[in-house]
């Protein structure tokens, strides 16, 4: 009885295996069998491509703040974050140095004026030449500009903001030896709203873009659309990436939250148009990247694969800006079944 069982359960296995087999190799179509399709006419038209980009906000103004002379820092009076005014003071030298340079050339000033007073008074009762009167003047002269060199050195001894903004970064510490031009803080003016987003595109679409077309940026800590317009275009790709950037000023930041290095997406509608075909997704084989492949029919008799350049993605179809120039039929169903030279039949 148990063989029995077993026997009959096997067998009802291979019937419907065996109807399985016989279902699914009728739908597949034989070796020289027409294969049917769907095509349609393929009508060149103009089309929109939005240019998807992304980057970080920067004021564009940002400034690395340093001291002219070097020394040891005295204080550091902002941290990172701190807003500052044009004109405050930000970070001080220790002046014993400067300050011993500054009293040398007055008083190499004072001994040259000295000097020059009595070689005129000699040369007057002509007991002094000619050349050391002149001599004396050209001292005199040389000290005047080393007192004005040591009179900037000491008014640079000190950092002052230049505008108003916010402390974006503290490179050195209170009592730290620095250098001649060595970086002490950066600054930006982020209060003044000149905020500018950074973009990075490829070559084709740079080529695209010109100045002044709309474009929107998107938020994605808060999912905000800020309306923006192209201001600027580098002229030359990063050595590194090859990349080019692109600058979005925004139409208007007010009461949004933005800070330096803040990444941000971008969607750049170019001005000028582009002439390509909508396609249904259906018809789009191995898409990968920016590239598919499609079949189309010359003589409504044969399939040919052909190579094709996509642009953008829409709801339902996906538009092709390169490839289709010299056809006018493309294959929308039945694109699984078929191979470069098939031979189809049009069930349209």
């Amino acid at each position: 009885m148990k063989i029995s069982t077993y026997f009959l359960s096997s067998l009802l296995l291979f019937v419907l295996v065996a109807c399985g087999e016989e279902k699914t190799n009728s739908s597949t179509p034989s070796k020289n069998e027409r294969i049917p399709v769907k095509v349609i006419s393929l009508t060149q038209k103009s089309i929109f491509s939005a240019i998807q980009a992304s980057g970080t906000f920067s004021t564009k103004d940002e400034t690395i703040l340093a001291f002219k002379v070097g020394g040891i820092v005295s204080s550091l009076k902002v941290q990172e974050g701190d807003p500052v005014r044009k004109g405050q003071v930000l970070a001080t030298l220790d002046l014993t140095e400067v300050e011993a340079g500054l009293s040398q050339a007055k008083l190499a000033f004072e001994k040259a004026k000295r000097d020059f007073e009595r070689a005129g008074n000699l040369y007057r009762d002509s007991v002094a030449t000619l050349e050391q009167y002149q001599n004396a003047k050209t001292a005199l002269d040389i000290s005047v500009e080393q007192l004005k060199t040591a009179e900037f050195n000491r008014s640079y001894a000190e950092i002052r903001a230049n505008q108003n903004g916010y402390v974006l970064r503290k490179f050195v510490n209170e009592g730290q030896l620095v250098t001649s031009g060595s970086p002490i803080l950066q600054i930006n003016g982020a209060n003044q709203g000149n905020w500018v987003l950074q973009v990075s595109v490829n070559d084709q679409n740079w080529s695209k873009i010109n100045l002044e077309d709309p474009a929107i940026i998107f938020l994605e800590e808060n999912s905000q659309k800020i309306p923006g317009k192209i201001i600027r275009k580098s002229q030359a790709s990063d050595p590194v990436t090859g990349a080019y950037w692109v600058e979005i000023l925004p139409e208007n930041t007010e009461g949004i939250q933005l800070a330096s290095g803040m990444f941000a997406r971008a969607e750049i509608r170019p001005d000028r148009e582009s002439s390509g075909w909508s396609i249904p997704y259906g018809a789009l084989l191995d898409a990968q990247g920016k590239e598919g492949f499609v079949f189309v029919t010359e003589d409504g008799q044969t399939a040919k694969r052909v190579k094709v350049s996509l642009g953008r993605l829409a709801k339902d179809s996906v538009e092709v800006l390169g490839g289709l120039e010299n056809y006018s039929q493309l294959i929308i169903s039945g694109s699984a079944y078929l191979a470069d030279g098939s031979t189809i039949s049009l069930t349209n």
